[in-house]
């Protein structure tokens, strides 16, 4: 199959803002390393997982990737062309083959707008359609998404919808302009837990419905599970591990992979875990340690590991990891 999508030594530094005394008296520039050296590639239909801790960088590689934010280096190919190589133009009119769904349903929904038409906007922001033709395709992708009756839920404001039927209206309108990538950035974890296996199953079934090709960030392994062809595994700004679904399960190469599955429940009460969970915090993102960045937190760390800079190795069948041990 072909790449869709490629990221290639992917880095995305924020600059600290230092008061005027402190830029007087220094002139160290400090920068907050959100996403360091990051490569992946997506094929064409393919659902890839992107998994790790809160503040590891899933998100910002996801607005890096739709250029939402512009990159300290790096590039990223779509269709085989630099993003960064479209003028402004030409990226708006990209914007409708690239589109997210953002974690938040609360604050990506304008409360002044109707459901149906902040669904139905794109649609006019593009001028694809006639007013009449958007509000028939606003409709019928509200039935599709589960907004049913639509013509009840698109006069509706979204303080009027519960939490599952808002995330269903933001889902919505990521795919009103039929788009060929989707970047869903934590997609339900703003939802119940008793609505969240149904939006999955949603979202695997309009991954169908439409031939989508998703980004999927999320910090639960556990619904990487149901719904990605491949995993990639961040921390602290770097990719740790990738391979398939499979493989990231059932032999987990790097240990902070394998403190991730640690944590995720088992619904049975007499299980007990045998791996240890990590102690501590993340490290500082400003400075982060030498060698490997989990070695500070890793229960398996040798001297080696707080010197040498692993890279990814490849084990075999796709299956990437970078460790020392």
């Amino acid at each position: 199959m072909e790449d869709l999508l490629v990221v290639k030594n992917l880095q995305k530094y924020f600059p600290l803002q230092k008061g005027l005394l402190d830029n007087l008296l220094t002139r160290e520039k400090r920068s907050v390393k959100a996403v360091d050296d990051v490569s992946f590639h997506i094929q064409k239909g393919e659902v890839l997982g992107l998994a790790g801790e809160s503040g590891c960088g899933k998100t910002t590689t996801g607005r890096l990737i739709l250029r939402l934010l512009e990159p300290t280096a790096g590039e990223v190919l779509y269709q085989g062309r630099s993003v960064y190589s479209y003028r402004t133009e030409e990226m708006r009119q990209m914007r409708e083959k690239l589109q997210i769904i953002f974690q938040d349903p609360n604050a990506s929904l304008s409360p002044r707008m109707s459901v149906g038409y902040a669904i139905g906007h794109p649609l006019a922001i593009h001028n694809l359609y006639t007013k009449t033709e958007c509000k028939e395709l606003t409709l019928q992708l509200m039935e599709k998404v589960g907004l049913s009756p639509a013509e009840f839920f698109y006069k509706k404001y979204p303080h009027q919808l519960s939490g599952g039927q808002r995330q269903r209206a933001v889902i919505a309108r990521a795919l009103i302009t039929n788009p060929e990538l989707v970047i869903a950035d934590e997609p339900i974890a703003m939802a119940d837990v008793s609505v969240r296996a149904t939006l999955l199953e949603l979202m695997v079934y309009l991954k169908e419905e439409f031939h989508l090709t998703y980004l999927f960030i999320t910090h639960d392994l556990a619904t990487c599970k149901y719904i990605c062809n491949r995993i990639a595994i961040m921390y602290l700004g770097e990719i740790v591990e990738i391979g398939s679904y499979r493989d990231v399960f059932g032999d987990p190469l790097h240990p902070y992979t394998k403190a991730l599955l640690s944590a995720v429940p088992i619904p049975d009460p007499k299980f007990r875990r045998l791996e240890p969970i990590p102690k501590d915090e993340i490290p500082d993102a400003i400075n982060p340690p030498p060698g490997c960045r989990f070695h500070p937190r890793c229960l398996y760390r040798m001297k080696r590991c707080c010197e040498e800079k692993p890279v990814l190795k490849d084990y075999g069948n796709g299956h990437f990891a970078a460790c020392c041990v």
